[in-house]
């Protein structure tokens, strides 16, 4: 084990320890929607009877809350076949037909311009073809259509490595080389993953900087944004430069300009 090696391994927890507090995430149906109305002004009242599209829906427990929360119908997409299977379980056990909630990995030619919402939360950091992955978003939209995109922490924030689940060090992948931090990790991961991309999900080195040039890439217009910064010190996302190391979360409504 190289120097740095053993440095981070010693600021970060025994590997038969569990995983730090800070990076358990307990979903459920009743807490699913918790971020998105954070995010976003009067969030019940823009998913009202609306066609909802979950582009990322993981286990579903989105999709199951925007339909109890007065959405019309909602698809959730994922493109992982376990997570789907489960959503659909849980559909179920919610008592929610085919008509109100389906679950599916890929959208047909049919379902281009048939939501009033995209919905993408937590999984802009992980898309490796980001451009392609927002424009089929806007695809999926109708002409007078939003997007709402939410997700954090950015490559730059305090845990944009997302590592934080064995080590409380932040800005670990600005202070350790890649080949390190991956090294460490493999005690507490056995995936074989040897670069970012690698883990579980995938991590596309999403900058607030790189996300802003997507979006002048993809000919929507910014209807609203709100960056949330660490202590809630929001002032420091306006500061050139150094606001990618504070913006803690990525707040954006996006229509069709």
């Amino acid at each position: 084990m190289k120097l740095s090696e053993r440095i981070l391994f010693s600021l970060s927890r025994a590997p038969q320890t569990r995983d730090y507090d800070l990076a358990r995430e307990d979903w459920s149906v009743d807490n699913a929607l918790h971020i998105l109305a954070g995010a976003f002004p009067d969030f019940p009242r823009l998913i009202a009877g609306k066609k909802i599209l979950d582009f990322g829906c993981g286990w579903g427990y989105q999709a199951v809350a925007l339909i109890k929360q007065g959405a019309r119908q909602v698809v959730g997409l994922d493109t992982y076949l376990k997570s789907l299977e489960k959503a659909r379980h849980l559909a179920q056990a919610h008592g929610l037909t085919e008509k109100q909630v389906q679950f599916t990995d890929k959208l047909e030619q049919s379902d281009r311009g048939a939501f009033d919402i995209v919905i993408s939360q937590n999984s802009m950091e992980h898309f490796v073809e980001a451009v392609k992955i927002v424009q089929e978003m806007k695809l999926a939209l109708h002409p007078a259509g939003r997007l709402l995109i939410t997700f954090g922490p950015p490559w730059y924030a305090p845990y944009g490595s997302h590592m934080q689940y064995f080590t409380k060090l932040p800005w670990v992948n600005l202070l350790f080389d890649e080949a390190t931090v991956m090294n460490v990790r493999a005690n507490f991961r056995k995936d074989g993953a040897k670069k970012y991309e690698e883990v579980e999900a995938g991590l596309a080195k999403m900058s607030v900087g790189r996300f802003e040039r997507l979006v002048s890439q993809c000919g929507m217009k910014v209807q609203y944004k709100k960056y949330e910064c660490v202590k809630g010190f929001d002032f420091l996302g306006r500061l050139p430069v150094l606001r990618e190391l504070f913006i803690n979360h990525v707040n954006c409504a996006l229509v069709a300009c």
